[in-house]
């Protein structure tokens, strides 16, 4: 496999061993002390943009940690590496693509890229005109009658991102002419579509078929068992499927051999990795959800995130930072997993989300030189939101074994807007609002301080097993409200640092080629599941003794 590092790497030896040397000078140095030392700690060590406030003060580092931090990035030529990412050139080296997500959220009349605007936003417009049809109530099935659910069958990106947005804007959700709900369908053995089914009417109900490759046999499973569905109740003319399906693939040819029909189809492009497809028609869902507007506020957010990182430079840069600070944790202070905690129900598929997008981005052991990495990559990504999680597993994070780095998130504003959902109660939900901010702080504190946060007369005379370490270091991000151009924001900072560490360990972010191949395998062993296969010869022993039990060939 031939590299495509254009920039040689130099004294990043060098640079490790000093980063080394201070992580050691670290173990004897806590987040108190760094407080201490400096009282204006937070000024800083936090940087605003947008409607983001990024605080990263309770992490151990000082300026020595965070200047030799940037010149390793600079070392690793992370400038040039950012313009590389926002041009049309191939950097996904070991699938010959380039990654182009940002120009999914590019302006509609970008000067610098104009005919790749032109190129998205001809599919948009489709899109948007759809929705507008939905929402109007002019879109109708087979029978004519108005669509009241919509189902998005995908898997991976195609269902956790769109998942994640419409659930983190419920607030935002718009009135459409006639009652409209959209509904998720990701699991291969049908459960969560057997659910559903029963809850709807087939005259009333529109299926969107999300695969980049139209060929993932988890969704086109889930799709065969909505087409036969539908066909039971309303026959097999064409109208069923022109009306009740739409599909968003980079394959028309395979949706037209589907049934779909070429107006109900939106394409994708091969430079759009899946985890990264939100902001195309992917995001259909998201649109239905919360308008036009609202999504063209997201991407709008996005693309606001897309500037500062191109635009500032490294040392107030979030996502650098964010990167850098990872780098950091991970690879000098021996930190080999991380938390997102949102203090904000709204945001409960948000670590689900960032799981993908972190460690099948950078889960790899393969330099882009060929050679094996020489630094861990990705640390292992969990989480939950927050009140939940303080009764489940913040004992570990507290007074646990492990070091855990942590996320913390939350709007400062919530209730405030006249959105219909919460005008007669808003005042109660203000003050519980302000209980989940009081906790979010509360524990970052506890985390970052340890007995230092207590009474002294308490820590004196309680018993070990009421004592605090603390010095686990926390991030603090703050949203002035969650809303579709705060979390477009929030979302592509994230993407950014995982490309930010994708050049810091020298891996390739954007190809997943163990997922894959696991796909591959399975497809081997349908055949035998399915007895089309009886020879299973070639298996090890745990896989045939498994197929014998599930065969009913032996008891379980």
């Amino acid at each position: 496999m031939n590299s495509i590092e254009k920039f040689p790497l130099h004294d990043t030896d060098l640079i490790q061993e000093k980063l080394k040397s201070f992580a050691q000078q670290e173990q004897e140095i806590n987040l108190n002390y760094l407080f201490k030392k400096n009282k204006k700690r937070f000024d800083e060590y936090s940087v605003h943009a947008g409607q983001l406030c990024f605080d990263y003060s309770k992490h151990r580092v000082d300026e020595r940690i965070i200047n030799e931090l940037i010149c390793y990035a600079e070392s690793q030529h992370l400038g040039n590496w950012i313009q590389r990412l926002f041009s049309l050139e191939k950097i996904n080296y070991t699938e010959n693509r380039a990654a182009m997500h940002w120009a999914l959220r590019l302006p509609k009349h970008n000067s610098a890229h104009t005919d790749l605007a032109v190129q998205v936003h001809s599919q948009l417009d489709r899109m948007y005109q759809l929705v507008e049809k939905i929402h109007q109530g002019q879109y109708r099935g087979a029978t004519g009658e108005v669509i009241h659910d919509v189902v998005n069958i995908g898997v991976g990106g195609s269902d956790l991102g769109p998942l994640m947005v419409s659930q983190a804007l419920t607030d935002f959700k718009v009135q459409t002419a006639q009652k409209l709900k959209v509904h998720f369908v990701s699991t291969m053995d049908g459960s969560q579509l057997s659910d559903l089914l029963h809850q709807f009417r087939p005259e009333t109900t529109l299926f969107i078929i999300s695969s980049k490759s139209f060929g993932t046999i988890d969704t086109l499973s889930n799709a065969q068992t909505a087409k036969c569905w539908l066909e039971q109740s309303l026959g097999t003319s064409k109208s069923v499927l022109r009306c009740h399906f739409v599909g968003v693939s980079t394959k028309p040819d395979k949706m037209t051999e589907w049934g779909i029909s070429t107006e109900n189809q939106f394409l994708l492009w091969d430079w759009v990795g899946g985890r990264y497809s939100l902001w195309s028609c992917i995001g259909l869902p998201i649109a239905l959800s919360i308008g036009v507007e609202g999504f063209k506020q997201l991407l709008a957010g996005a693309y606001e995130m897309d500037q500062h990182f191109q635009n500032t430079p490294l040392e107030q840069n979030i996502p650098v930072l964010m990167g850098l600070l990872g780098v950091w944790n991970n690879n000098f202070l021996n930190i080999q997993t991380h938390a997102v905690l949102p203090y904000d129900g709204r945001l409960k598929y948000f670590a689900a989300y960032l799981q993908q997008l972190e460690m099948e981005s950078n889960g790899k052991s393969i330099q882009r030189s060929g050679e094996k990495v020489v630094l861990d990559t990705c640390p292992i990504l969990w989480g939950e939101v927050g009140p939940n999680a303080q009764h489940a597993f913040y004992q570990l994070l507290h007074q646990g074994t492990h070091a855990v780095s942590c996320d913390f998130i939350a709007p400062v504003k919530r209730y405030n807007a006249n959105q219909f959902t919460y005008v007669e109660n808003a005042e109660a939900l203000i003050e519980q609002h302000h209980l989940a901010l009081s906790n979010c702080l509360a524990q970052s504190r506890l985390l970052a301080f340890g007995n230092h946060v207590l009474d002294p007369k308490e820590v004196e005379s309680s018993p070990k097993y009421k004592q605090y370490a603390g010095n686990q270091p926390t991030t603090t991000i703050l949203l002035k409200e969650l809303n579709p151009r705060s979390l477009g924001m929030l979302i592509a900072m994230y993407e950014h640092k995982v490309f930010v560490q994708s050049v810091m360990w020298n891996i390739n972010p954007f190809d997943q080629l163990g997922v894959e191949k696991g796909k591959e395998i399975a497809n081997q062993l349908l055949p035998i599941l399915n007895q089309e296969q009886a020879d299973v010869s070639d298996l090890d022993s745990s896989t045939q003794g498994l197929l014998r039990i599930l065969l009913g060939k032996a008891d379980g």
